[in-house]
């Protein structure tokens, strides 16, 4: 090549323009700026694929809005707290500040170095005791407001890491129940925890889903999974020597065909038989361990349960597909009409009873299979004879055993964490006052120097341990959970409005006018938790009269997975590509060019090959224009044609701009960057039009290459700087650029075709004809009618049309059998001016005259030419 695109001169030169001009300062007197955020990062250490194409997506739509003329608010941060970084500190013999501050540094280097651009005037650090201050001034808030508990639970403890885990974080390795960090096997464990009550807002986190039209249909339906809500019965069952076992069930129709109850390995009455027999302890503890939703694992107790209906003695089980965090962890095993309690009857040889039959007399599987869908009750004393349905609502009239209940697969928010490296839970245990918060005035309770050793490193440290009760002034101790990450990350999006505010977490002023968050990206892998947590504290906050929102995102975005050879990219995978290997240019032209943000893709050296040579290719035609001496003043009709079709591009851009859909917006992009080459080398290009096309060009790759975009702009001697410039305006208002281009691309494809299924090599000219007007009245009729009409009638009956009656019932009966899948044209004098300033694009790639014009009756063209579909014949 002549010239040839140095990403890395560009992007140090561009970005010190940048930051001199303070392009991505967002005015303070703002009144509502497009907020636009990705998930803030843990500090991991380095940038990987992931992170990249994350914050290529935000930088991208934060730009281009931008350039439409909206302030815009595009911040960044760091999630610094978290058992990573104390492993991590660990294993390289140093402290987790300084670990984490070492990683937080290199990646804002290599966010920088990527073009991304950030208000950095509104950076917050999870670790700093400015922001943590307000994690804890937001428990004491949860606190006041009856939203925080501390009680013994069950929790899932790793033994290697010595500290308990959300659920989010147990992962499961073949039979195993391990942890998400270490992958050391899972035990449960008693301890004394703070929770925050979330399951206080689980009838509106579930409920506020289905107004959430921003976000997609699968997030929100993992999160319905999540909060687990269902309508049913709770059936009270009285087993002596014990109390009683609450089991929950959709199908009270079904219970008198209750065999066994069933227990979860975590239920009061599983420790229970575990306290009796050292033997069953061990069988309960690896039970415990396991992945357990499919297994028919089992311990047979000495107990049983009375049926609350018959009184009938039934063999209580702790059973291994019981789940703890479903119903009630206790369920009446029907295995006559439930797949999971047949399959559990078999393996233990119960009892199989049916009290349900089809409702027309067929035949079921039973025992062999259970029948599972509603339908005439039998077997079941006064109740046989009725529906399902019926005998459901009789069966809750007349016994008080049985009652009304939804059950939640929520529990509350476990925010306690037995590690140093995370927010100290501002609380003192008094041996007089019991559980006492500490005063606003003392935020926050800073971390104190850590020390090195297993466990809980705050446990060793008796200066921050021993101090005195903010009540009473005895001697008390202080907590020494921290708190879980999520925490910190549940309202960073707030701390970013205002990350200066002293007079509390956030200016509830500004939040008020510039939240909810116009768009949030981040991984698929945050579908849950994290948007469950952010969802709750809004609510919560709203509750106290500090937001007025109670959602926090309006759309969202959840990312798809950057893959290597099949694998997810990842440094355990070993198959990890550093972003600055291939220059941030070309890393952002692919990642963003590869899918849909919400797909997976595979990273391929062929496509990052192609996005290096659409680099190449852009800066080479500008170079060559701002070299070039000859131009031409008059216009000619393929000057008309690189008009509108830049008009059309700025239109179809601007739609995949707006909808997120980068990877058409790089199609587009190419396209016109070869129609751009092809109209300078068609014959000497008119300056004005080649001049618009290139800064066109400019402008619309600028959001997603925008090193590129300011070199190009400076070269083409454009005003400023393109990252401050106006988004390009189509000349014309293009109603149908859709129609339009689609007509040009089939006709074009349409003489190819013909050329080589007859396989012409002596080309002579190309005649194309549009069709005659009556035939665009007929068609818009068609495509316009209802449709149970009578196509056929209706256009023989329009007095408008004006055409041979046999002719017209002809073309009348082809557009019925194509109705409704009839696709709107142009109309006919648009259709050959489009086709005609097209032409140069034949007469370049064939050599050949070209003539277009509308088919007359008399034409031997005219039969074939339909609207949208011209006739062509080929000399």
């Amino acid at each position: 090549m002549a010239h040839g695109y140095d990403h890395g001169r560009v992007r140090e030169y561009w970005q010190y323009a940048w930051e001199r001009e303070n392009v991505y300062e967002l005015d303070e007197d703002a009144t509502d700026p497009t907020y636009v955020l990705g998930m803030f990062p843990y500090t991991s250490g380095a940038l990987h694929m992931g992170h990249v194409r994350n914050y290529a997506i935000t930088d991208a739509y934060a730009r281009y809005r931008r350039m439409q003329g909206d302030d815009v608010l595009h911040p960044m941060g760091w999630d610094a707290f978290g058992l990573p970084a104390e492993n991590a500190a660990f294993e390289r013999m140093t402290d987790p500040e300084s670990w984490t501050r070492t990683c937080i540094d290199r990646m804002r280097d290599e966010m920088e170095s990527m073009g991304l651009g950030y208000d950095w005037n509104k950076e917050i650090t999870t670790c700093e005791p400015e922001y943590y201050r307000w994690n804890q001034w937001l428990f004491k808030r949860l606190y006041e407001n009856d939203l925080v508990e501390y009680r013994a639970a069950n929790v899932n403890w790793c033994p290697d890491c010595e500290t308990t885990l959300a659920d989010a974080q147990v992962d499961t390795d073949a039979d195993t129940n391990v942890c998400w960090r270490c992958g050391t096997p899972v035990t449960q464990r008693e301890l004394d925890q703070w929770f925050f009550k979330i399951t206080e807002y689980a009838d509106e986190l579930a409920e506020g889903l289905d107004d959430l039209d921003g976000w997609q249909e699968g997030v929100r339906e993992s999160q319905r999974n999540w909060i687990g809500r269902q309508e049913g019965t709770a059936i009270t069952f009285d087993v002596p020597n014990f109390g009683s076992i609450e089991v929950f069930s959709t199908r009270v129709d079904t219970i008198y065909g209750a065999t066994f109850v069933a227990v979860s390995p975590m239920h009061d009455l599983a420790d229970k038989v575990a306290a009796e027999s050292d033997t069953i302890s061990e069988q309960l503890e690896q039970m415990q361990t396991s992945s357990r939703t499919d297994d028919v694992d089992a311990i047979e107790t000495s107990y049983y349960a009375r049926h609350p209906l018959t009184g009938e003695e039934l063999p209580v089980y702790i059973a291994s597909y019981v789940l703890e965090d479903v119903g009630t962890g206790a369920v009446m095993g029907v295995p006559a009409h439930n797949e999971r309690d047949h399959r559990f009857a078999l393996a233990q040889d119960l009892p199989i009873k049916q009290v349900i039959e089809p409702v027309d007399g067929s035949e079921t599987n039973l025992p062999q299979e259970p029948y599972t869908k509603d339908g005439m009750v039998t077997n079941s004393e006064d109740y046989t004879g009725l529906a399902s349905e019926a005998a459901r609502n009789r069966i809750l009239d007349y016994h008080d055993e049985v009652e009304p209940t939804t059950t939640y697969r929520l529990r509350d928010w476990l925010i306690s964490r037995q590690r140093y490296w995370g927010t100290p839970i501002p609380i003192v245990h008094c041996p007089d006052c019991g559980h006492v918060p500490i005063p606003d005035e003392d935020l926050p309770v800073e971390l104190p120097e850590f020390i090195q050793t297993t466990g809980n490193p705050l446990e060793e440290n008796d200066s921050f341990v021993e101090t005195t009760c903010p009540e009473c002034g005895q001697q008390a101790t202080r907590e020494t959970d921290t708190m879980d990450t999520f925490v910190d990350s549940s309202w960073y999006y707030l701390r970013f409005l205002s990350p200066e505010y002293e007079d509390g977490p956030f200016d509830s002023d500004r939040a008020s006018d510039w939240m909810p968050i116009d768009v949030y990206v981040g991984g698929e892998e945050h579908a849950v938790l994290h948007l469950l947590y952010i969802r709750f504290i809004t609510k919560a906050l709203a509750d106290m009269g500090l937001l007025s929102v109670r959602e926090p995102t309006e759309k969202l975005i959840s990312v798809g997975t950057v893959l290597y050879n099949g694998e997810k990219m990842s440094e355990t995978q070993g198959n990890v590509i550093a972003p600055h290997e291939y220059g941030p240019e070309t890393t952002r032209l692919f990642v963003l060019s590869a899918a849909h943000p919400e797909q997976n893709f595979e990273w391929t050296a062929k496509d990052i090959g192609d996005a290096y040579d659409f680099q190449q290719m852009l800066y080479n035609l500008v170079v060559n224009f701002s070299e070039r001496s000859e131009f031409r003043d008059n216009r000619m009709p393929h000057d008309d044609y690189l008009d509108r079709a830049l008009d059309r591009a700025i239109i179809s851009v601007s739609r995949n701009y707006g909808q997120f859909r980068f990877h058409q917006v790089s199609t587009e992009l190419r396209e016109l960057a070869q129609l751009l080459r092809r109209y300078r080398d068609y014959m000497t290009p008119n300056k004005d039009v080649y001049e618009r096309g290139l800064q066109t060009i400019a402008k619309l790759v600028a959001p997603i290459a925008p090193h590129l975009g300011e070199e190009l702009w400076n070269r083409l001697r454009g005003g400023g700087l393109v990252v401050n410039s106006d988004w390009p305006t189509s000349v014309r208002n293009i109603d149908q650029y859709d129609v339009e281009r689609s007509l040009i691309q089939s006709t074009l494809a349409d003489v190819r075709e013909i050329i080589d299924v007859v396989n012409i090599t002596d080309l002579e000219s190309i005649d194309i004809a549009v069709a005659e007007d009556w035939k665009y009245e007929a068609h818009e009729l068609a495509r316009t009618s209802g449709r149970d009409e009578a196509i056929v009638g209706t256009i023989l009956d329009a007095d408008t049309i004006t055409a041979d009656r046999e002719r017209l019932a002809e073309y009348a009966s082809e557009l019925e059998q194509s109705h409704p899948g009839l696709d709107r044209v142009l109309p006919p004098d648009r259709e050959k001016k489009i086709l005609s300033q097209a032409a140069w694009l034949l007469d370049d790639e064939f050599d050949v005259d070209i003539s277009v014009d509308q088919a007359t009756k008399n034409s031997d063209l005219s039969a074939r030419a339909n609207p949208g579909k011209p006739a062509i014949r080929i000399n």
